[in-house]
């Protein structure tokens, strides 16, 4: 009986690797044929995001039942999100006064290490750490490595808009000012994103039926406000420290 186990998991498993292989391979040939793209489709997924994301998670869902697979097979999502790292990287190169050569080697770091570099990691510890201790043993099915990266670009997307441009029009002339209240708000924007991205994490894995004790997504919540509420009594500019640091790094 162990024996059939073991060789009906390693079947599953080699199917796993060639289904998700064969659809990373489809999806990365959809990336240059634009008019197979829905766009409008994924405007308003970013749309939802913001204004309603149990909507955009039942989206998901239903994929699950129509397309037998959780993550996006259509890359719209992520060329939009590529042009709006683009354009926040725009807005943040002007109110830090950077050089065009400045700008560059920042919209390299934004891209390639702050998105794509952290967000492989998170999304291979999340994916691990919810196959292994989330789901119940007797169910063979694995959560797709492709769907916790969906994830974590639906919830970095609204800290990215709160950071990177709707923060933006408050900094030069209240956030950077050494005043209390350039602290509360700066602080309170990142407060928000954080917010923003354990919910809607929390969100997505709630919505994978095989998983359990998915609440434990949203434990950072307590400490969040927490650590707020420190920077504020240290007085400590979150959001200043952030763009010291982004113009260090491209000196």
């Amino acid at each position: 009986m162990s024996y059939t186990n073991t060789n009906l998991n390693s079947s599953l498993s080699e199917c796993s690797i060639s289904s998700a292989y064969s659809k990373s391979i489809r999806y990365m040939r959809r990336i240059f044929k634009y008019d197979q793209m829905d766009f409008q489709f994924a405007f308003w997924q970013m749309l939802y995001l913001f204004v309603s994301p149990q909507k955009l998670i039942r989206m998901f869902q239903a994929r699950k039942y129509t397309k037998s697979q959780y993550a996006r097979d259509d890359p719209a999502f992520l060329v939009l999100f590529s042009g709006v790292l683009c354009l926040t990287s725009v807005g943040i190169s002007i109110v830090l006064n950077l050089s065009f050569m400045q700008f560059i080697k920042f919209l390299f770091f934004v891209i390639f290490v702050d998105t794509i570099g952290i967000g492989l990691i998170l999304a291979t510890i999340l994916w691990y750490l919810t196959n292994t201790f989330m789901k119940p043993k007797i169910n063979l099915r694995d959560i797709e490595w492709g769907f916790s990266l969906d994830m974590h670009f639906n919830a970095f997307f609204p800290p990215l808009i709160l950071l990177h441009f709707i923060q933006l029009f408050f900094y030069n002339w209240l956030i950077s000012k050494d005043l209390f209240v350039s602290i509360l708000l700066g602080n309170m924007f990142w407060l928000g994103a954080a917010f923003y991205y354990v919910y809607i994490s929390f969100l997505g894995y709630n919505s994978l039926q095989i998983l359990n004790h998915t609440r434990v997504f949203l434990a950072p919540i307590p400490w969040f406000v927490v650590f707020y509420f420190a920077s504020l009594f240290f007085e400590w500019n979150i959001s200043h420290s952030v763009m010291n640091f982004y113009k260090y790094r491209v000196l």
